[in-house]
């Protein structure tokens, strides 16, 4: 595993870990996300570069797309929550209750 490779996984390793024990407040666990497709936009990017396949050149920026389409729903999610429930806390959110 070369050292770039190693960056990366580690980047994505640590968001998830983020995600996973870090559950205080949804604005964290949506940095988490953006971070865990951030760090697989770039190395998506630059394993199309290092390969020079032209195949896989729109991959990485139909990811980005998809993940600019997930960051504003996390956004719209987050003004939701924090309007009904004056907070973004995630243990006081209730999925028994409308």
């Amino acid at each position: 595993m070369t050292p770039i490779q190693f960056t990366f996984s580690s980047t994505f390793i640590l968001g998830l870990a983020g995600l996973a024990f870090h559950r205080t407040h949804l604005l964290s666990a949506l940095l988490c996300l953006e971070g865990m497709m951030l760090s697989l936009f770039i190395a998506l990017s630059l394993w199309s570069l290092q390969f020079n396949s032209t195949n896989f050149s729109a991959s990485p920026m139909l990811l980005l797309a998809f993940s600019a389409c997930e960051a504003a729903a996390g956004l719209a999610l987050l003004v939701a929550t924090a309007r009904t429930h004056g907070t973004d806390r995630l243990q006081s959110l209730n999925l028994l209750q409308c």
